[in-house]
């Protein structure tokens, strides 16, 4: 559903985009991970026609986006990461416009309308102005008219960005039962690592570059063993004595304390507690992350 051979993009002297390739099957859920400056916003806009290729090819719906563009608009629908709805408008206007701009045949549109409101539950709110709309509901709203048109190529960019974790989760409820129905290609980026993990493959980017694509599990996996987050008394003297004394795959000092990687922490950690003279204050032992990942592949943790 999309093909991205050797795609870059440069702005007079910096090359934000360095010669990615990847593809994404009908009906999966991609995921697109980077911190800021990664090329990131730079390729979702490319893919969405929004701007222009320096060099390489891009096809989206078996349609090129520089040759054929009204084609690939007509086969994405985007929700973006700022609310982009019409707040004096209601509802129903607010779909009736996007109906209109997409040429949904007009004996289709109160139907189409009516079946995207009742998939995110807005089916009372019809004829209210959006302003009146709690945050949620504006998010939930943006969802449905991105997929008036039956889009086969969803790109959502932080779609659940500044909403509640309770509205979070009724957010994605709605989009997987669309994928569900419709067989939909999604492509998203988003900073929270639970929404990362139903991807059924993740690609990262830093400095321009791919530099990973897989299933989160397998991405996890690569990492081995088990991360320990620790807390002393004195953790700068703590690390120290770590790197002196213990063998470790992974020591990182950061605010909340020191991380560590280790092969098995059931062997490490009963050794590690009495050999250690830094008393310990707390201590978390857990299983690799997608943040761990991020972490391990950029040098950042993608919060930040």
């Amino acid at each position: 559903m999309i093909e991205v051979s050797e795609l870059r993009k440069s702005f007079k002297s910096f090359e934000a985009v360095k010669g990615s390739s990847f593809t994404v099957e009908e009906g999966e859920i991609f995921g697109f991970l980077g911190p800021n400056g990664a090329g990131k916003s730079t390729t979702i806009n490319i893919l969405s026609t929004m701007l222009k290729p320096t060099s390489g090819e891009v096809k989206i719906n078996g349609y090129d986006v520089t040759k054929q563009k009204n084609k690939v608009r007509e086969s994405i629908g985007i929700i973006f990461q700022e609310n982009t709805l019409d707040e004096k408008l209601t509802a129903k206007e607010n779909l009736m416009l996007h109906c209109k701009l997409y040429r949904v045949p007009k004996k289709s549109r109160k139907a189409r309308i009516d079946e995207v409101l009742a998939i995110v539950d807005l089916t009372d709110n019809l004829n209210q102005t959006v302003e009146k709309f709690s945050g949620g509901m504006k998010r939930r709203l943006e969802i449905a008219r991105g997929l008036l048109h039956y889009p086969k190529v969803l790109f959502l960019d932080e779609p659940s960005v500044g909403l509640d974790p309770q509205t979070r989760a009724h957010i994605w409820e709605y989009i997987l039962k669309l994928k569900e129905k419709e067989n939909m290609t999604m492509f998203l980026t988003t900073h929270y690592l639970d929404e990362a993990e139903i991807s059924d493959r993740i690609a990262i980017m830093d400095h321009g570059e791919m530099i990973a694509l897989d299933t989160p599990k397998r991405l996890k996996a690569q990492l081995g063993g088990d991360v320990i987050e620790l807390q002393t008394t004195d953790n700068q003297a703590a690390l120290e004595e770590i790197n002196e004394k213990f063998s470790v795959i992974e020591a990182t000092l950061h605010e909340e304390g020191i991380t560590l990687k280790v092969k098995n922490s059931d062997e490490f950690v009963s050794t590690f507690m009495k050999q250690l003279e830094t008393p310990v204050t707390g201590l978390d032992i857990r299983k690799p992350t997608l943040n761990d990942v991020f972490l391990s592949m950029t040098g950042r943790e993608i919060r930040d």
